[in-house]
């Protein structure tokens, strides 16, 4: 039992590492340092350049990515809260304890989905439907592209590629990477 809440609570960490939000232009410097703020910087322009915006699409388009970005920053602040404690405690606690932080991860999961039905359709008010797709495609492929550079300098900060691994396939014709 103990062993499956501990792979449960590793996995929602990893699946939460993997849906960082993105910041829009104009937000606010992030909270949490410069680290965040090029990350962020690095997001805008990756997804400016993925969306292709008209000035006129890009005019409505970033206010309401701001106001999602907010608020889905605000929900995964709280969740990686409980779970970094779930984590550092998961032994000490009780059934009911765990259960409840399980619980709070399912009503967790719920929000955030009902935040993208949201602000899927208004996504779909302010752009054609094809860059709405685009959208998506490009902030999993940021997040792609972010582990993958997150991977490479740990892997340089332990005396490089390891023995054994292997460099990626190259992306299909056609498709960008």
């Amino acid at each position: 039992m103990k062993n499956t809440i501990i792979i449960f609570l590793i996995a929602l960490a990893a699946k939460s590492f993997s849906q960082q939000p993105p910041a829009p232009p104009s937000a606010p410097p992030p909270p949490d340092g410069p680290k965040k703020e090029k990350v962020e910087s690095m997001r805008i322009a990756f997804l400016t350049q993925k969306l292709d915006l008209t000035p006129e699409e890009a005019q409505k388009f970033w206010p309401v990515y701001n106001e999602f970005q907010k608020k889905r920053e605000e929900l995964h602040k709280k969740r990686r809260e409980d779970v970094k404690n779930a984590k550092e405690n998961i032994d000490s606690l009780s059934d009911k304890q765990v259960e409840k932080i399980v619980d709070e991860e399912m009503a967790f999961r719920q929000k955030n989905l009902d935040l993208e039905k949201e602000y899927h359709g208004k996504f779909k008010s302010v752009l054609p439907v094809k860059k709405v797709a685009k959208l998506y495609r490009a902030e999993d492929m940021f997040a792609h592209r972010l582990l993958e550079q997150i991977s490479e300098r740990g892997r340089e900060g332990h005396g490089g590629k390891k023995k054994g691994m292997m460099e990626p396939p190259p992306p299909p014709p056609g498709e960008e990477h």
